[in-house]
């Protein structure tokens, strides 16, 4: 995929804490490490976990493409995420394996692999490393007991908080300042909190909690953002490069994860990247508001790899609205470069040697359009608008006549590398199949011999027939002056 002898040096990125555009230097030259904030596995995951999965997978094959290797790490969050991301109430995990009379484990293995085979479906690489909270409760241990060390946190009846007003620097990633902040009155402060701000790193496990592991301050389980900040600096080191998440996780989770890390000593992430939405009717989909459309439900109704094309035709930091409209539209442009990769590939069978050099100046115009985009913050929209007109050249290139096989192949590498490559598009569809492809092929062969010589005997309503049948399927017969062609 990697088509630089050295990395490329001309990456801007959005980071949020600086909140402006920002040129990429990697802590490690030639090398990225990415930490990505993954599912609470409790529930089948839903399109809204699409948009931030397939967006940083884009964002890492686009680093791939220029040359760096990347560490990519996505965690699983297994236990100590809260109903409605409190400090109170229950375990996401343990509530629902309640209702399905499940161990917790039992709850966490099975939405990890269903979440695991959406996201095979739509193409999205495995992470490097995928830790688990529950595998790293002693580093976790480690890290709150620094921050008690260093005065930033504080135990109170079995259970340790992070002291907000110990690190005044606490809500510098989204711009809210400590002071401005809500306090709790005596009434709305927990009778072990200090503060109502303070947030829970490790809490005690009461009477009939089944998720809990001894601690120095009692049984218990971790508070949900101390995780993230543990196993991003076990596999990532101090100062990794990038993290990225959803906007919503960037109060409090990501502003919390800066604050244990930084009070503890460790220099924490450079770079800051969150993807904004999806929206059902201008709202946002979420398991909480109800209006939410699971990944599989979707891929019953929808080729996965136009979803991921629905996707990836919005900015990662835009909305992405959903509906039938948008599907439908990211049905026909999909249908529509991989008509183009069909006619190159069947095209190339019989091509003549040779190239074209005007077609190869065009192709090489789209293919820098196309990295340009990704350079300026993976600005996936232009990088597709960058494929609809390599498209639209090599369509009108074949329409006038036979193009040589180096120019094909060219045409063909430029389709893969970027669409499939980087934006991770032409998987499991009739393009990337190339056994069914050539199945194909040889049918329409047939077909066209068999139309070909119904006219030769002015069977012309038998011809037409056939011709109708194909058009009924979504395939076209074009008579040219080198003979019938067909595309879908």
């Amino acid at each position: 995929m990697t088509t630089t002898a050295q990395p490329d040096s001309n990456i801007v990125l959005y980071d949020t804490m600086q909140r402006r555009k920002v040129p990429f230097t990697p802590t490690t030259p030639g090398h990225v490490g990415m930490y990505l904030c993954g599912p609470t596995v409790y529930s089948d995951a839903h399109l809204g976990h699409a948009k931030k999965e397939v967006a940083f997978d884009v964002i890492r094959r686009a680093f791939m493409h220029f040359g760096y290797a990347v560490r990519y790490v996505a965690n699983i969050t297994d236990v100590g995420h809260l109903q409605d991301d409190s400090d109170d109430g229950e375990d996401k995990i343990a509530k629902r394996a309640a209702l399905e009379r499940l161990e917790p484990m039992e709850v966490a293995d099975k939405y990890f692999w269903s979440f695991m085979d959406d996201m095979a479906a739509l193409n999205v690489l495995r992470p490097s490393i995928n830790p688990r909270a529950t595998g790293h409760i002693t580093e976790q241990i480690a890290l709150i007991e620094e921050l008690i060390e260093r005065g930033h946190a504080y135990e109170s009846g079995g259970s340790v908080y992070f002291d907000v007003r110990s690190w005044p620097e606490y809500g510098k990633l989204s711009g809210r300042r400590l002071d401005d902040q809500e306090e709790g009155t005596r009434e709305a402060v927990r009778g072990d909190k200090r503060d109502a701000r303070d947030f829970a790193l490790w809490k005690r496990a009461e009477g009939g909690h089944i998720m809990r592991w001894p601690s120095p301050w009692g049984e218990g389980f971790p508070g949900w953002h101390i995780e993230c900040s543990a196993m991003s600096l076990k596999y990532l080191g101090e100062g990794f490069d990038i993290h990225g998440g959803g906007l919503d996780l960037e109060f409090p989770h990501h502003e919390a994860e800066i604050a244990q890390a930084e009070a503890a000593g460790h220099a924490f992430a450079r770079y800051w990247m969150h993807n904004n939405m999806l929206t059902i009717g201008g709202e946002k989909m979420s398991k909480s508001k109800g209006n939410f459309t699971t990944i599989e439900d979707v891929l019953k109704r929808h080729d996965p790899m136009v979803v991921r094309f629905l996707l990836v035709g919005s900015h990662y930091r835009s909305i992405t609205e959903f509906s039938d409209a948008a599907f439908e539209a990211a049905r026909n442009g999909y249908r529509r470069l991989t008509e183009t990769l069909h006619e190159i590939e069947r095209r190339l069978a019989d091509a003549p040697d040779g190239s074209d050099a005007a077609l190869e100046g065009k192709i090489e115009k789209h293919v820098q359009a196309f990295e340009a985009a990704m350079r300026d913050d993976f600005n996936t929209p232009k990088a597709v608008a960058a494929l609809f007109g390599l498209s639209g050249d090599v369509n009108a290139a074949l329409a006038a006549g036979k193009v040589g096989r180096a120019t094909l192949t060219r045409a063909r590498g430029a389709f893969r590398t970027l669409g499939g490559g980087v934006l991770g598009l032409f998987a499991g569809g009739s393009a990337e199949r190339e056994d069914d492809s050539q199945v194909v092929d040889t049918l329409m062969e047939l077909v066209l011999k068999a139309r070909q010589n119904y006219r030769l005997n002015k069977q012309y309503a038998e011809s037409d027939e056939l011709r109708d049948t194909l058009t009924g399927v979504g395939v076209t017969v074009e008579d040219t002056k080198d003979g019938p062609r067909w595309r879908r």
